[in-house]
Protein backbone atom coordinates (compact mmCIF):
# COMPACT_ATOMS: atom_id res chain seq x y z
CA UNK A 1 0.00 0.00 0.00
CA UNK A 2 1.21 3.50 -0.79
CA UNK A 3 2.46 5.18 2.38
CA UNK A 4 1.18 8.51 3.63
CA UNK A 5 2.79 11.92 3.03
CA UNK A 6 3.71 10.97 -0.51
CA UNK A 7 5.90 8.02 0.50
CA UNK A 8 5.86 4.67 -1.29
CA UNK A 9 6.83 1.33 0.19
CA UNK A 10 9.68 -0.44 -1.57
CA UNK A 11 12.48 -2.91 -0.99
CA UNK A 12 16.10 -2.31 -1.92
CA UNK A 13 17.80 -5.51 -3.00
CA UNK A 14 21.16 -6.59 -4.29
CA UNK A 15 20.24 -9.06 -7.01
CA UNK A 16 22.99 -10.77 -8.94
CA UNK A 17 25.62 -8.10 -9.60
CA UNK A 18 23.07 -5.29 -9.71
CA UNK A 19 21.13 -3.30 -7.11
CA UNK A 20 17.64 -1.95 -7.48
CA UNK A 21 14.32 -0.95 -5.96
CA UNK A 22 11.49 -3.49 -5.91
CA UNK A 23 7.88 -2.25 -5.90
CA UNK A 24 4.49 -3.88 -5.95
CA UNK A 25 2.69 -2.77 -9.07
CA UNK A 26 -0.29 -1.76 -6.95
CA UNK A 27 1.85 0.78 -5.09
CA UNK A 28 2.68 2.73 -8.26
CA UNK A 29 0.45 4.65 -10.69
CA UNK A 30 -0.96 2.46 -13.44
CA UNK A 31 -0.39 5.15 -16.06
CA UNK A 32 3.19 4.68 -17.35
CA UNK A 33 4.12 8.36 -17.67
CA UNK A 34 3.05 9.12 -14.07
CA UNK A 35 4.79 5.99 -12.82
CA UNK A 36 8.00 6.87 -14.66
CA UNK A 37 8.06 10.45 -13.39
CA UNK A 38 7.78 9.22 -9.80
CA UNK A 39 10.51 6.60 -10.26
CA UNK A 40 12.89 9.12 -11.82
CA UNK A 41 12.33 11.42 -8.85
CA UNK A 42 12.84 8.57 -6.39
CA UNK A 43 16.09 7.53 -8.04
CA UNK A 44 17.40 11.08 -8.48
CA UNK A 45 18.12 10.57 -12.17
CA UNK A 46 19.40 13.58 -14.07
CA UNK A 47 22.36 14.16 -11.75
CA UNK A 48 25.66 12.22 -12.02
CA UNK A 49 25.57 11.35 -8.31
CA UNK A 50 21.77 10.94 -8.15
CA UNK A 51 22.34 13.02 -5.03
CA UNK A 52 18.67 13.87 -4.46
CA UNK A 53 17.53 10.28 -4.74
CA UNK A 54 18.41 6.74 -3.74
CA UNK A 55 20.18 5.76 -6.99
CA UNK A 56 23.72 4.44 -6.79
CA UNK A 57 25.26 6.79 -9.42
CA UNK A 58 25.84 3.86 -11.77
CA UNK A 59 23.58 2.07 -14.30
CA UNK A 60 23.98 -1.18 -12.33
CA UNK A 61 22.49 0.53 -9.26
CA UNK A 62 19.80 2.53 -11.03
CA UNK A 63 17.25 -0.20 -11.68
CA UNK A 64 13.65 -0.92 -10.76
CA UNK A 65 11.54 -4.07 -10.61
CA UNK A 66 7.75 -3.73 -10.65
CA UNK A 67 6.19 -6.98 -9.45
CA UNK A 68 2.49 -7.88 -9.75
CA UNK A 69 0.19 -10.91 -9.68
CA UNK A 70 0.37 -12.78 -12.98
CA UNK A 71 -2.00 -11.81 -15.74
CA UNK A 72 -1.81 -15.25 -17.39
CA UNK A 73 -2.36 -18.80 -16.17
CA UNK A 74 1.10 -20.19 -16.94
CA UNK A 75 2.86 -17.73 -14.60
CA UNK A 76 2.67 -16.90 -10.91
CA UNK A 77 3.94 -13.32 -11.03
CA UNK A 78 4.67 -10.58 -13.56
CA UNK A 79 8.00 -8.74 -13.49
CA UNK A 80 8.51 -5.46 -15.32
CA UNK A 81 12.10 -4.22 -15.44
CA UNK A 82 12.89 -0.52 -15.82
CA UNK A 83 16.39 0.83 -16.45
CA UNK A 84 16.83 4.40 -15.24
CA UNK A 85 19.52 6.76 -16.44
CA UNK A 86 22.02 8.38 -14.12
CA UNK A 87 23.28 11.63 -15.67
CA UNK A 88 20.17 11.83 -17.86
CA UNK A 89 16.61 11.58 -16.56
CA UNK A 90 15.72 8.64 -18.80
CA UNK A 91 13.80 5.43 -18.22
CA UNK A 92 13.28 2.49 -20.55
CA UNK A 93 11.54 -0.88 -20.63
CA UNK A 94 13.24 -1.99 -23.85
CA UNK A 95 15.27 -4.74 -22.15
CA UNK A 96 15.14 -7.46 -19.53
CA UNK A 97 17.53 -7.73 -16.60
CA UNK A 98 18.55 -11.20 -15.49
CA UNK A 99 20.37 -9.94 -12.42
CA UNK A 100 17.45 -8.00 -10.93
CA UNK A 101 15.31 -11.01 -11.86
CA UNK A 102 17.12 -13.00 -9.16
CA UNK A 103 15.38 -10.98 -6.45
CA UNK A 104 11.86 -11.18 -7.88
CA UNK A 105 10.88 -14.57 -6.44
CA UNK A 106 11.97 -13.86 -2.85
CA UNK A 107 10.41 -10.38 -3.01
CA UNK A 108 7.09 -11.81 -4.23
CA UNK A 109 7.16 -14.40 -1.46
CA UNK A 110 7.87 -11.80 1.22
CA UNK A 111 5.01 -9.63 0.00
CA UNK A 112 2.56 -12.55 -0.14
CA UNK A 113 2.09 -12.66 -3.91
CA UNK A 114 3.00 -16.35 -4.02
CA UNK A 115 2.86 -19.25 -1.63
CA UNK A 116 6.02 -20.95 -0.41
CA UNK A 117 7.20 -24.45 0.43
CA UNK A 118 9.80 -25.93 2.74
CA UNK A 119 12.75 -26.08 2.00
CA UNK A 120 12.56 -24.30 -1.37
CA UNK A 121 10.06 -22.60 -3.65
CA UNK A 122 9.88 -22.42 -7.42
CA UNK A 123 8.10 -19.41 -8.92
CA UNK A 124 7.03 -19.02 -12.54
CA UNK A 125 7.83 -15.46 -13.58
CA UNK A 126 6.69 -13.67 -16.70
CA UNK A 127 9.24 -11.09 -17.84
CA UNK A 128 6.81 -8.43 -19.02
CA UNK A 129 9.44 -6.64 -21.13
CA UNK A 130 9.68 -9.56 -23.56
CA UNK A 131 6.82 -11.88 -22.65
CA UNK A 132 9.33 -14.64 -21.83
CA UNK A 133 8.89 -17.07 -18.95
CA UNK A 134 11.48 -18.05 -16.36
CA UNK A 135 11.38 -20.25 -13.29
CA UNK A 136 13.24 -19.15 -10.17
CA UNK A 137 14.00 -21.67 -7.43
CA UNK A 138 15.11 -20.19 -4.10
CA UNK A 139 15.54 -21.20 -0.48
CA UNK A 140 12.48 -20.94 1.78
CA UNK A 141 13.18 -23.04 4.89
CA UNK A 142 10.06 -23.10 7.00
CA UNK A 143 8.32 -21.26 4.16
CA UNK A 144 10.36 -18.07 4.68
CA UNK A 145 12.86 -16.66 2.12
CA UNK A 146 16.41 -17.12 3.37
CA UNK A 147 19.19 -15.11 1.76
CA UNK A 148 22.10 -16.67 3.68
CA UNK A 149 24.15 -19.40 2.02
CA UNK A 150 27.50 -20.51 0.66
CA UNK A 151 27.12 -19.67 -3.04
CA UNK A 152 29.55 -17.08 -4.36
CA UNK A 153 29.21 -15.18 -7.62
CA UNK A 154 31.91 -13.05 -9.22
CA UNK A 155 31.44 -9.33 -8.65
CA UNK A 156 29.74 -9.73 -5.26
CA UNK A 157 31.59 -9.95 -1.93
CA UNK A 158 30.73 -12.78 0.41
CA UNK A 159 28.24 -15.56 -0.21
CA UNK A 160 24.47 -16.07 -0.23
CA UNK A 161 21.80 -18.66 -0.95
CA UNK A 162 21.66 -19.88 -4.56
CA UNK A 163 18.80 -18.81 -6.83
CA UNK A 164 18.48 -21.03 -9.90
CA UNK A 165 17.01 -19.31 -12.96
CA UNK A 166 15.85 -21.30 -15.99
CA UNK A 167 14.68 -19.38 -19.02
CA UNK A 168 12.20 -20.18 -21.78
CA UNK A 169 11.27 -18.27 -24.94
CA UNK A 170 14.12 -15.79 -24.59
CA UNK A 171 15.11 -15.74 -28.25
CA UNK A 172 14.24 -12.40 -29.86
CA UNK A 173 13.44 -10.77 -26.51
CA UNK A 174 13.65 -7.21 -27.84
CA UNK A 175 14.05 -7.69 -31.59
CA UNK A 176 11.76 -10.62 -32.36
CA UNK A 177 14.55 -12.84 -33.67
CA UNK A 178 17.56 -14.73 -32.35
CA UNK A 179 19.55 -13.26 -35.24
CA UNK A 180 17.86 -9.88 -35.70
CA UNK A 181 19.80 -8.90 -38.86
CA UNK A 182 18.97 -12.26 -40.46
CA UNK A 183 22.68 -13.10 -40.66
CA UNK A 184 25.24 -14.75 -38.40
CA UNK A 185 27.71 -11.95 -39.06
CA UNK A 186 27.69 -8.41 -40.43
CA UNK A 187 30.33 -5.80 -41.11
CA UNK A 188 29.90 -2.35 -39.56
CA UNK A 189 32.58 0.32 -40.07
CA UNK A 190 34.96 -2.42 -41.25
CA UNK A 191 34.37 -4.35 -38.00
CA UNK A 192 32.90 -7.85 -38.23
CA UNK A 193 30.14 -8.33 -35.67
CA UNK A 194 27.50 -10.85 -34.70
CA UNK A 195 24.18 -9.40 -33.56
CA UNK A 196 22.31 -11.82 -31.31
CA UNK A 197 19.27 -11.59 -29.05
CA UNK A 198 18.74 -14.49 -26.65
CA UNK A 199 17.29 -12.51 -23.77
CA UNK A 200 19.40 -9.39 -24.40
CA UNK A 201 20.29 -7.69 -27.72
CA UNK A 202 24.08 -7.86 -27.93
CA UNK A 203 26.64 -6.82 -30.53
CA UNK A 204 29.60 -9.20 -30.34
CA UNK A 205 32.93 -8.05 -31.80
CA UNK A 206 36.54 -9.16 -31.45
CA UNK A 207 38.46 -7.01 -28.99
CA UNK A 208 41.47 -7.00 -31.30
CA UNK A 209 39.43 -5.50 -34.12
CA UNK A 210 38.89 -2.42 -31.95
CA UNK A 211 42.55 -2.06 -31.05
CA UNK A 212 42.58 -3.58 -27.56
CA UNK A 213 43.62 -6.93 -26.13
CA UNK A 214 40.34 -7.68 -24.38
CA UNK A 215 42.11 -8.17 -21.06
CA UNK A 216 42.13 -4.52 -19.97
CA UNK A 217 40.82 -3.55 -16.57
CA UNK A 218 37.49 -1.84 -16.10
CA UNK A 219 39.34 1.39 -15.26
CA UNK A 220 41.53 1.24 -18.38
CA UNK A 221 38.49 0.77 -20.60
CA UNK A 222 36.65 3.66 -18.94
CA UNK A 223 39.61 5.96 -19.61
CA UNK A 224 39.78 5.07 -23.31
CA UNK A 225 37.70 7.84 -24.91
CA UNK A 226 38.52 6.72 -28.45
CA UNK A 227 37.24 3.23 -27.71
CA UNK A 228 34.05 4.66 -26.22
CA UNK A 229 33.41 6.68 -29.38
CA UNK A 230 33.91 3.61 -31.56
CA UNK A 231 31.61 1.52 -29.34
CA UNK A 232 28.90 4.17 -29.66
CA UNK A 233 29.22 4.36 -33.45
CA UNK A 234 29.14 0.57 -33.67
CA UNK A 235 26.02 0.13 -31.56
CA UNK A 236 24.15 3.00 -33.23
CA UNK A 237 24.62 1.36 -36.62
CA UNK A 238 23.89 -2.09 -35.23
CA UNK A 239 20.70 -0.85 -33.57
CA UNK A 240 19.29 0.09 -36.96
CA UNK A 241 20.33 -3.25 -38.49
CA UNK A 242 18.69 -5.08 -35.59
CA UNK A 243 15.38 -3.29 -36.10
CA UNK A 244 15.66 -1.25 -32.90
CA UNK A 245 15.74 2.09 -34.73
CA UNK A 246 17.62 5.02 -33.23
CA UNK A 247 19.19 3.64 -30.04
CA UNK A 248 21.06 6.82 -29.04
CA UNK A 249 18.80 7.21 -25.99
CA UNK A 250 18.45 3.51 -25.22
CA UNK A 251 20.50 1.14 -23.10
CA UNK A 252 20.36 -1.56 -25.79
CA UNK A 253 22.01 -3.09 -27.65
CA UNK A 254 24.90 -3.89 -25.34
CA UNK A 255 28.33 -4.38 -26.90
CA UNK A 256 30.57 -7.26 -25.86
CA UNK A 257 34.17 -7.54 -27.04
CA UNK A 258 35.56 -11.07 -26.99
CA UNK A 259 39.01 -12.61 -26.88
CA UNK A 260 40.41 -16.06 -26.07
CA UNK A 261 39.92 -17.17 -22.47
CA UNK A 262 42.97 -16.89 -20.25
CA UNK A 263 41.70 -18.26 -16.93
CA UNK A 264 40.30 -21.64 -17.91
CA UNK A 265 36.94 -20.34 -19.14
CA UNK A 266 35.14 -20.56 -22.47
CA UNK A 267 35.71 -16.99 -23.66
CA UNK A 268 36.95 -13.69 -22.24
CA UNK A 269 34.60 -10.70 -22.44
CA UNK A 270 34.51 -6.95 -21.94
CA UNK A 271 31.00 -5.51 -22.03
CA UNK A 272 29.66 -1.94 -22.33
CA UNK A 273 26.25 -0.88 -20.87
CA UNK A 274 25.81 0.79 -23.28
CA UNK A 275 28.94 2.97 -23.10
CA UNK A 276 30.21 2.47 -19.55
CA UNK A 277 32.41 -0.61 -19.20
CA UNK A 278 30.60 -3.30 -17.21
CA UNK A 279 32.50 -4.47 -14.14
CA UNK A 280 31.23 -7.99 -14.83
CA UNK A 281 28.66 -9.05 -17.46
CA UNK A 282 24.88 -9.20 -17.34
CA UNK A 283 23.15 -12.57 -17.00
CA UNK A 284 21.15 -12.38 -20.20
CA UNK A 285 24.04 -10.68 -21.95
CA UNK A 286 26.20 -13.69 -21.06
CA UNK A 287 23.48 -16.04 -22.30
CA UNK A 288 23.39 -14.17 -25.63
CA UNK A 289 27.18 -14.22 -25.96
CA UNK A 290 27.30 -17.96 -25.22
CA UNK A 291 24.58 -18.48 -27.83
CA UNK A 292 26.67 -16.66 -30.43
CA UNK A 293 29.63 -18.92 -29.69
CA UNK A 294 27.54 -21.93 -30.71
CA UNK A 295 26.76 -20.54 -34.17
CA UNK A 296 29.18 -21.60 -36.94
CA UNK A 297 30.72 -18.48 -38.47
CA UNK A 298 29.80 -16.18 -35.59
CA UNK A 299 32.32 -13.65 -34.33
CA UNK A 300 34.33 -15.15 -31.47
CA UNK A 301 33.26 -18.74 -32.15
CA UNK A 302 36.82 -19.48 -33.20
CA UNK A 303 38.03 -18.42 -29.75
CA UNK A 304 35.62 -20.53 -27.75
CA UNK A 305 36.90 -23.40 -25.63
CA UNK A 306 33.88 -25.70 -25.90
CA UNK A 307 32.84 -27.83 -22.92
CA UNK A 308 33.70 -31.50 -23.29
CA UNK A 309 30.17 -32.42 -22.24
CA UNK A 310 26.95 -30.68 -21.35
CA UNK A 311 25.91 -27.15 -22.24
CA UNK A 312 27.62 -25.09 -19.54
CA UNK A 313 29.76 -22.15 -20.65
CA UNK A 314 32.19 -20.25 -18.43
CA UNK A 315 32.19 -16.59 -19.42
CA UNK A 316 35.24 -14.69 -18.15
CA UNK A 317 34.74 -10.98 -17.36
CA UNK A 318 36.66 -8.27 -15.43
CA UNK A 319 35.25 -9.44 -12.10
CA UNK A 320 35.81 -13.17 -12.57
CA UNK A 321 33.57 -15.82 -14.12
CA UNK A 322 29.88 -16.35 -14.87
CA UNK A 323 28.66 -19.83 -15.78
CA UNK A 324 25.58 -20.10 -17.99
CA UNK A 325 23.84 -23.05 -19.62
CA UNK A 326 22.69 -22.75 -23.22
CA UNK A 327 21.42 -25.45 -25.57
CA UNK A 328 20.30 -24.71 -29.12
CA UNK A 329 19.13 -26.78 -32.08
CA UNK A 330 21.45 -26.07 -35.00
CA UNK A 331 19.63 -28.51 -37.26
CA UNK A 332 16.99 -25.97 -38.25
CA UNK A 333 17.13 -22.50 -39.77
CA UNK A 334 17.10 -20.21 -37.98
CA UNK A 335 18.54 -22.09 -34.98
CA UNK A 336 16.10 -22.67 -32.11
CA UNK A 337 16.96 -22.11 -28.46
CA UNK A 338 16.12 -25.20 -26.41
CA UNK A 339 17.09 -24.02 -22.93
CA UNK A 340 19.14 -21.52 -20.93
CA UNK A 341 19.90 -21.15 -17.25
CA UNK A 342 22.14 -19.60 -14.61
CA UNK A 343 22.73 -19.53 -10.85
CA UNK A 344 22.54 -16.16 -9.09
CA UNK A 345 22.15 -14.87 -5.54
CA UNK A 346 20.28 -11.95 -3.95
CA UNK A 347 20.07 -10.17 -0.61
CA UNK A 348 17.46 -7.88 0.88
CA UNK A 349 19.13 -4.62 1.95
CA UNK A 350 16.16 -2.74 3.38
CA UNK A 351 12.40 -2.54 3.27
CA UNK A 352 10.68 0.73 4.01
CA UNK A 353 9.24 3.94 2.61
CA UNK A 354 10.90 6.04 -0.07
CA UNK A 355 9.95 9.65 -0.78
CA UNK A 356 10.16 11.09 -4.32
CA UNK A 357 11.33 14.68 -4.79
CA UNK A 358 8.47 17.07 -5.43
Amino acid sequence: MTAGSGGIRCTLMRAGTSKGLFFLGSDLPAEPSRRDAILLAIMGSGHPMQVDGVGGAHPLASKVAVVSPAARDDADIDYLFLQLGVEEATITDRQNCGNILAGVGPFAAERGLIGTRDPSTTARIKMVNSGSLVTATFATPGGVPDYAGNTRIAGVPGSAAPIVLRFADTAGSATGSLLPTGRVSDVIDNIQVTCVDNGMPVVVARAGDLGITGYETHQDLAANDDLGARIQALRLAAGKLMGLGDVAGLSVPKTTLVSPARDGGTICTRTFIPLRPHQTIGVLGAVSVATALLLPGAVGAEFAARPSEGHRYDIEHPGGHLEVEVDIDLGIRPPRVLSAGVVRTARKLFDGTVYPAR
